[in-house]
């Protein structure tokens, strides 16, 4: 009897990225509701074993395994000792632009906002993993020596800045990058406060 080699598994984020994005695009042929796992696995080329090996069900398939929080996270701890807590979410911002809503990301994010905002069950997802975000921003100012209600502030108006931000770089009519848009976003929110 001769023994087959069986192929290598495709990297995770090759796999990963594969099933969001035939997840997205039967979201939006189908629909979220008519779309089941099987579709998106078969889609992606790949088992359904495949995706629950990677996702726990199919309303995580389009929000990242935490990769935003983890990327915010480490932009607080690596900002300068000196830099204020709105500063360090600024730096943490800027991080986030360069590495993860880059110009390649662009269309894809924007695609997969339409499908979450057409989609009541995908909006409270997500409006739970913005609660998450902004905790672990808070969490990460405090372990930088922020004190408890400064960190929370801080990290609310972060997440707010993230929000305004986004909106705008996944317009089609702006080709700006997500940092200096934050960073905008993060001079007028700061704006009202300095006028006495």
């Amino acid at each position: 009897m001769r023994w087959r080699r069986r192929p290598p598994r495709p990297p995770l984020r090759r796999s990963r990225c594969r099933l969001a994005a035939a997840a997205l695009d039967l979201f939006e042929e189908h629909g979220y509701e008519n779309t089941t796992v099987i579709e998106i696995a078969e889609r992606a080329g790949l088992t359904k074993s495949t995706f629950f090996r990677y996702f726990p069900d199919k309303r995580e398939v389009l929000f990242g395994a935490g990769t935003v929080t983890g990327l915010l996270v480490e932009g607080i701890a690596s900002a300068p000792s000196v830099a204020d807590p709105l500063d360090a979410v600024a730096d943490a911002l800027d991080a986030l632009g360069r590495t993860f809503f880059t110009a390649d990301r662009r269309e894809f994010s924007g695609r997969r906002q339409a499908v979450l905002n057409a989609n009541t069950e995908l909006r409270e997802r997500e409006a739970l993993k913005r609660v998450d975000l902004t905790a672990s921003m808070s969490e990460a100012l405090n372990r930088r020596g922020v004190p408890s209600l400064t960190a929370r502030v801080a990290a609310k108006l972060g997440t707010l800045v993230w929000e305004i931000a986004f909106d705008q770089w996944i317009d089609t009519n702006n080709s700006e990058d997500f940092g200096p848009l934050a960073r905008q976003a993060l001079a007028e929110v700061r704006a009202p406060a300095a006028v006495r």
